[in-house]
């Protein structure tokens, strides 16, 4: 399936594109007195993205796995669906969203869109084209290794953030504010 490595590329270039919207909107914090938090884990995010798309591509190629389309095409409508979500999540935080963690002080907390339901809803979007986009051509190995990678950085980024915010987390439940600050992917 030649297109596999073309959805990859595609993903690769929303991530270029998402760092792009990184620089300039980290940019945007700091002037603003934005401070940024737990800047020890980001390169272990990095490695693990890029190890995402490297390891779909040389798993699917060295395993010869096979487009199964009744898991295929599931699993890239799932890719598809992350890519809005994370998409929205961008849009709606603005300028506030980033990579990184970059508090900007006195900001409102975010309560709209999927941050009514879920606090880190850009995380979901990770964990679900995590898993989806290997799956797309059966290379599970890959989907299994990225998720307990992400599963570890997840826990140090999501501490790391919540401590920048600073308490200012409610907790959980229909309706509450959510948080403001950036989100990686």
């Amino acid at each position: 399936m030649v297109t596999y490595p073309l959805l990859i590329a595609g993903v690769a270039a929303e991530r270029i594109a998402e760092l792009r919207v990184a620089r300039r909107n980290a940019a945007w914090s700091r002037a603003r007195g934005g401070v940024e938090a737990g800047r020890g884990h980001y390169p272990l995010l990095v490695a693990a993205h890029t190890g995402l798309l490297a390891g779909c591509l040389v798993e699917t190629r060295a395993a010869h796995r096979p487009f199964v389309p009744a898991i295929g095409w599931p699993m890239a409508a799932v890719v598809l669906g992350a890519q809005g979500l994370r998409w929205w999540c961008i849009r709606l935080l603005g300028p506030r969203w980033n990579t990184r963690v970059i508090v900007v002080p006195g900001l409102p907390l975010v309560a709209r869109g999927p941050y009514r339901w879920l606090r880190h809803p850009n995380y979901a979007a990770v964990v679900a084209e995590g898993v989806a986009l290997p799956l797309v051509r059966g290379a599970w190995v890959t989907a299994a290794a990225f998720t307990l990678v992400n599963a570890a950085a997840l826990a140090v980024r999501i501490r790391a953030e919540n401590a920048a915010l600073g308490g200012r987390l409610p907790s959980a439940g229909a309706g509450a504010p959510r948080r403001d600050t950036p989100a990686f992917d």
